[in-house]
């Protein structure tokens, strides 16, 4: 059972009631407050057991767990919904033009849904020397997506050179929503067997 309900848990014989319609009813005997609960048909539910005296009130206690339930999933929808994901892309100094494109557009999608993309060019072994190529193929990724993000963070020193975009609120929000493709109604075909 819950503690929640657990009235023999307060040691006190004098307890502050609170009816189910919000009324403060005052310090009553923790008798009287039982059989009001269950005069009501309800629980009696301690609020607070620290207090002198401890504070109960009369309610629906499996109706109240419930809402509080659908609050706390409620906010963990909001929580979600405002938690930016942080996208990984990676690729060479030297990308062919069409992989480019590919995770442009992946980019875009991703900071469009309000996701964080950092873009990571990989050096290994010699093709350090072209560290220059791969700054400046970041800077080019960085203007093609344009005011679609913003700059967050940047790492040009390490093997692996990377840049941070963070999605541009004013830009996202004004993006209108993209509209569906129109269906073409069917035409019928008759066959002649």
């Amino acid at each position: 059972e819950d503690e929640a309900l657990d009235i023999s848990s307060i040691r006190s014989d004098k307890v502050r009631l609170i009816d189910d319609k919000q009324n403060m009813l005052g310090i009553v005997s923790k008798m009287e407050a039982l059989q009001r609960a269950e005069d009501a048909s309800l629980d009696l539910v301690i609020l607070s057991p620290e207090a002198d005296p401890p504070v109960v009130k009369i309610m629906d206690y499996n109706k109240y767990k419930y809402e509080l339930q659908k609050k706390k999933k409620e906010q963990q929808k909001k929580n979600a919904a405002s938690r930016m994901d942080l996208k990984e892309l990676k690729m060479g100094y030297n990308i062919d033009s069409h992989d480019y494109s590919v995770r442009l557009k992946a980019a875009q999608k991703f900071l469009k849904d309000g996701d964080k993309v950092k873009i990571i060019v990989n050096l290994k072994g010699r093709e350090n020397e072209f560290r220059n190529n791969a700054i400046e193929l970041l800077r080019r990724f960085q203007n093609d997506v344009g005011e679609l993000a913003t700059e967050e963070n940047k790492n040009f020193r390490d093997r692996n050179v990377f840049i941070v975009l963070v999605p541009n609120k004013a830009i996202v929000q004004k993006a209108p929503e993209q509209p569906k493709k129109k269906e073409k109604p069917a035409t019928e075909v008759s066959a002649s067997v």
